[in-house]
């Protein structure tokens, strides 16, 4: 019996160090999705959830604090954690407003931590105002579904999107949208639970042995997130176009031809990590580009014309949404004209590429040139006919001989005639009357 039982130790001396090892191998992945939600945004969590199936995670915490933002970013972001096999939980480690709430229903649990808020998802456009009937309608519908795949009640969900839907025991007045607390997300069932730190989270996914993993934003997925912000669009937009106007009047190629290819560039760039701008916008630019500098020697003004409409497609082709992209170039085009308007009344066309491409050298009369010789000396003036004049001829007045025309009339050699107009080379005489 003595030597089973030690026989026995010596298995379970090997196998439970091995157990263990097994159960701390579990990896979390961690990914934050904090600032607002955009097209930046949902390129770092696809990459992150990559990361996290590749590396075999047992599971991923989506730790939040976001104010929302793009409802097409949201939905792409949704589908993504649809889409993984691996367990996913949304932990709300502050707020989950707007899209950040959708987010959230959107993975297989939510947890809070004590004082965390989520709701109040309105649909608000660029401008901070409410969007129309259709994406309000879009979204409330969106909203709605998400609750009942999470599998709860999704009259809260419908009531964070839909002001007119009215729980008085939660909103904090009529017309309000619902925002819940995390208290309040617990006894609706919208929180799976409340924890106060990440080691009682682990605790609750029963996973308090597993290591953690952290994925962090690069630079590049930062430098993208900035510039795919709506708000940031439009301020690239306008330095690109305003350093590009500025430089047709500075000589060479300077600093504002600089600056406005850079903002072009960083533009493109970012849409590009996004994954909003794809290789044909960068050629459909390019072009653009092109064909509005053979423009500038080529007369016509189709291929100017192709130019501005290749360059605003590459825009529109690389924007998150059509109306917000128009209205970028639409400010963008504003502060243009407006740019432009000041440099030509203050600084005129004769400098930059102009001089390059308009012709300003004259023979003005101030630089010494005459077309001809205005003859105001003669007027008044009597002579004598040279040759007749049908009515053109030669008139001696004085030592000179004058090239000159009548009034219509017909005057014969060696006859009186008086200078009554001169203009320019044009000298008109008359006959004098004979003195009886």
């Amino acid at each position: 019996m003595l030597p089973m039982l030690l026989v026995l130790g010596l298995c379970l001396s090997f196998i439970l160090p091995f157990a263990v090892q097994g159960k701390s191998n579990e990896i979390v992945y961690f990914i934050p999705i904090e600032k607002e939600v955009e097209m930046g945004l949902a390129k770092f969590i696809d990459r992150s959830i990559e990361e996290a199936e590749a590396a075999g995670a047992a599971h991923i915490v989506f730790e939040m604090h976001t104010p929302g933002g793009s409802v097409q970013a949201a939905t792409e972001i949704a589908k993504r954690l649809k889409n993984t096999s691996t367990p996913t939980t949304a932990y709300i480690n502050k707020e989950a407003i707007s899209a950040g709430a959708y987010l959230a229903l959107n993975a297989d649990y939510i947890v809070m931590v004590p004082g965390a808020t989520m709701g109040a998802a309105a649909v608000i456009d660029q401008q901070g105002n409410a969007a129309g009937e259709k994406a309000e309608s879009f979204w409330r519908a969106e909203m709605e579904g998400a609750a009942q795949s999470h599998g709860v009640d999704p009259i809260y969900a419908v009531a964070m999107a839909d002001k007119s839907v009215d729980l008085p025991e939660y909103n904090a007045g009529e017309g309000k949208l619902l925002t819940l607390t995390s208290a309040q997300a617990k006894e609706v069932g919208y929180a799976d639970e409340v924890v106060e730190t990440r080691a009682e989270l682990l605790d609750f996914l029963e996973l308090s042995g597993a290591t953690i993993e952290e994925t962090e934003v690069s630079f590049a997925e930062h430098l993208a997130r900035f510039i795919t912000n709506p708000i940031v669009v439009p301020i690239l937009l306008s330095i690109a176009s305003l350093g590009l106007i500025m430089e047709l009047y500075t000589p060479g190629f300077g600093l504002p031809g600089t600056m406005g290819l850079s903002a072009l560039v960083l533009f493109f760039y970012g849409h590009m990590v996004a994954g909003l701008a794809g290789m044909e916008t960068a050629i459909l630019l390019i072009a653009g580009i092109v064909l509005i500098v053979l423009e500038l020697f080529v007369p016509g003004g189709i291929l100017g014309i192709a130019g501005v409409a290749a360059i605003v497609v590459s825009l529109i082709l690389s924007g998150s949404s059509v109306g917000g992209m128009l209205m970028s170039i639409l400010i963008a085009f504003i502060v243009t004209v407006i740019a432009s308007i000041i440099l030509f009344k203050y600084f005129g066309y004769e400098n930059g590429i102009f001089r390059r491409i308009i012709l300003f050298d004259s023979t003005s009369t101030d630089k010494g040139y005459v077309s001809n010789e205005n003859r105001t000396d003669l007027l008044n003036k009597e002579g004598v006919t040279l040759t007749p004049l049908r009515p053109a001829g030669t008139v001696i007045i004085g030592d000179d001989r004058v090239d000159v025309v009548t009034e219509g009339s017909f005057i014969g050699i060696n006859e009186k005639v008086k200078v009554i107009q001169t203009t320019g080379a044009r000298i008109v005489v008359r006959r004098l009357e004979k003195e009886e």
